[in-house]
């Protein structure tokens, strides 16, 4: 019997304007536990916010997992799944010889991909998704939270 545990993520990216101020939330599913988190930034983009989703729900993770993943975002899918591995070949270079974006968050997703078995899935944003669409409320909230701490910093300022 496998004993690596199987664990189904959704996650979502948001950004007023883009760049602006995002967000980034995503759902952990465990059996019959659950698990939310989101948080924001002042000043990124969204792609930034797609990638850190992932990047923050699957090193959540305590242990290697069988990871069923669900995003929204092609940039990120095909990423992972077709461009990473010649990125790194290629001293993150893209094969048209350009510094690849955002390469700091793909180094960071570099090692949670070897990490867990991941099954990829794309799935049509905004269309009544049950946990895509509590993701994107996730990663707006995300964006709020941020502003919210912009502010009382510079309350207390």
């Amino acid at each position: 019997m496998d004993s690596t545990p199987e664990v189904v993520i959704y996650t979502d990216g948001a950004c007023k304007g883009n760049p602006g101020p995002g967000g980034w939330g995503a759902i952990l599913r465990f059996k019959d536990k659950s698990l939310e988190i989101f948080d924001g930034e002042l000043q990124t983009t969204n792609n930034r916010m797609e990638l850190t989703a992932v990047i923050m729900a699957l090193s959540s993770l305590k242990r290697s997992c069988s990871v069923q993943l669900y995003t929204d975002s092609k940039y990120v899918l095909q990423g992972a799944t077709n461009w990473i591995e010649g990125w790194k070949r290629n001293n993150w270079m893209t094969a048209s010889k350009k510094p690849v974006k955002n390469v700091d968050l793909w180094k960071k997703l570099a090692p949670e991909l070897a990490r867990h078995k991941i099954n990829w899935r794309w799935v049509e944003g905004h269309t009544g998704v049950p946990d895509n669409e509590r993701a994107d409320q996730l990663a707006n909230a995300g964006i709020l939270l941020a502003q919210d701490r912009e502010h009382a910093k510079n309350a207390r300022s």
